[in-house]
């Protein structure tokens, strides 16, 4: 199914605003970095995890540890979506136990990729705490899941569908709002 760009909702500049700001709020919502880790799901959680560390360093001068993680198979839909799933591995080169894990995605929808990655964290370890941080949320919550950290909330409808584009991986930053072409 093809898609027609609707609106851009973040442009370049909006959406660096909207990462550093999260990053003053992880740091004064933890009073500093102290045991403080950031875990991206796969794959632009990951680069977004990154860039949340890079900003944690430029406030506090300490670079968090970053974690990649794959919920591939911890999804409620695993039989549904995909024949033969594409599993593209964990990377958590810490111990999560006693940490404070800032899990990082790029959309917040329906909660269940959230609920995924829960499961998987705890299959790890005991974190201490588990802090959610997003650049859009856009509603539509299937289950209980709720952002600490919301670079931005976009109501839209459920036909819609918002892209993150980073540079990393499309060449570009900015999010925009897609429709299906008729």
């Amino acid at each position: 199914m093809n898609a027609r760009e609707k609106a851009q909702v973040l442009d370049e500049a909006a959406l660096e605003r909207a990462l550093i700001r999260i990053a003053h709020e992880i740091v004064e919502k933890n009073g500093g970095t102290a045991d403080l880790a950031f875990v991206g799901l796969r794959t632009r959680g990951v680069t977004l995890a990154q860039r949340l560390a890079e900003r944690v360093t430029g406030i506090e001068g300490v670079k968090p540890p970053v974690g990649a993680l794959d919920i591939t198979l911890y999804r409620d839909d695993l039989g549904l979506k995909m024949a033969q799933p594409v599993v593209r591995g964990t990377e958590i080169p810490f111990d999560v136990t006693r940490k404070i894990v800032i899990l990082v995605d790029d959309v917040l929808f329906t909660g269940r990729t959230i609920r995924a990655a829960l499961d998987a964290i705890m299959d790890l370890g005991r974190p201490r705490a588990i802090q959610l941080a997003i650049l859009v949320d856009r509603g539509h919550r299937e289950l209980p899941i709720r952002p600490d950290y919301v670079g931005k909330n976009l109501p839209t409808s459920r036909r819609e569908v918002v892209a993150v584009r980073l540079r990393e991986h499309d060449g570009e930053d900015r999010v925009v709002i897609e429709e299906p072409e008729e």
